[in-house]
């Protein structure tokens, strides 16, 4: 009788450390079936209580590359943003495809395209680019020419600040494709918005920001009245304005104000909109893939520097090792023809 109740109790027990299993593993499912575990992911303008669990940016299994995002109702989505070439862009036309995102101009630039980086022989030794002269790029690119701002200092020419460039990201221990990449995907973040606003789905200003290799980075963009048109002989146009942008954490804070004490207020100040801020269009994404041109030294400049930290591609005390600790010259110094 003690050996029957005995075994009664084992059994009571055993199927009920069985069922609290079997719910637990249940819940974990249900609550991640859409975000983690499920090869089907529910993308934007789906949306999510809780954070995804899985890496941003990440790419899944069919190749499609995804980031996390963050929407202006405190909620969060997963976006496609895959770097490719895909459905014609032309604004005159009316096609807000992604384009060539992966074109790169070979013949010009065998090495740019070979390795990522240009070769230094043929920088010295190309006279045109797609065709056009040198100079005709340099005066098209000046301020007041082609937009007031310009798409390079009046002191630069298109071979200094590609050679400027080229040389910064070779510092930094980078390619020009790794640097375009992350600014391809928020691009085809706002175009992926573009859809769903057009429909009516989703509201204008949606999305708050991004989660980038652990970094929060904050968008906005807004279009222009016209089209900006490209200074090389290409099918390149500007449309948007974009700003991207990232806090400062207090170390790196505390780590400026240590290496870079001797600097006045004002040029603090800049050193660190400089670095954790980029105002520019989607011209400079393409130009960096196809040419290795983030623009000259002038307020719509996608600088290597800032792609680098706001994008956690580098932290900001192993970029400053990098450049030997001139940080702040290295991101407001001309390149002078």
């Amino acid at each position: 009788m003690e050996k029957s109740n005995f075994i009664h109790k084992w059994h009571f027990i055993t199927l009920f450390y069985l069922f609290c299993i079997l719910i637990f593993f249940s819940m974990g499912w249900t609550q991640n079936s859409s975000v983690s575990k499920n090869k089907k992911l529910q993308f934007y303008p789906q949306s999510f209580k809780e954070l995804p669990d899985i890496p941003s940016p990440s790419i899944l299994e069919n190749g499609i590359e995804v980031v996390i995002a963050h929407t202006k109702d405190n909620e969060f989505t997963i976006i496609p943003v895959t770097v490719e070439n895909g459905e014609p862009q032309n604004y005159t036309k009316g096609q807000w495809g992604k384009g060539n995102q992966l074109e790169v101009n070979s013949q010009d630039f065998p090495g740019l395209a070979n390795t990522g980086l240009h070769s230094s022989i043929e920088l010295n030794k190309v006279s045109t680019i797609g065709g056009r002269l040198l100079a005709d790029i340099t005066k098209n690119g000046q301020p007041g020419s082609m937009s007031s701002e310009g798409f390079m200092a009046s002191d630069e020419d298109i071979i200094s600040v590609l050679t400027g460039d080229n040389a910064l990201v070779k510092r930094l221990g980078l390619t020009h494709p790794q640097l375009a990449k992350p600014l391809f995907n928020v691009f085809n973040l706002m175009l992926v918005h573009r859809k769903y606003y057009l429909e009516k789905i989703r509201p204008y200003e949606d999305i708050d920001y991004i989660i980038y290799n652990g970094e929060n980075i904050y968008l906005k963009w807004g279009g222009q009245k016209g089209w900006q048109r490209s200074i090389f002989n290409d099918n390149i146009l500007g449309y948007y304005e974009i700003n991207i942008r990232r806090e400062l954490n207090s170390e790196e804070i505390a780590y400026l104000n240590e290496k870079y004490s001797y600097l006045n207020a004002e040029q603090m100040n800049e050193l660190r909109k400089k670095i954790s801020h980029i105002f520019t269009g989607e011209m400079a994404f393409y130009y960096t893939m196809r040419y290795g041109f983030y623009e000259g030294h002038t307020a719509w400049r996608a600088d290597p520097i800032a792609i680098s930290f706001i994008f956690g591609i580098k932290s900001l005390s192993e970029i400053d090792r990098l450049l030997n600790h001139d940080l702040y010259t290295s991101l407001t110094r001309h390149y002078t023809k």
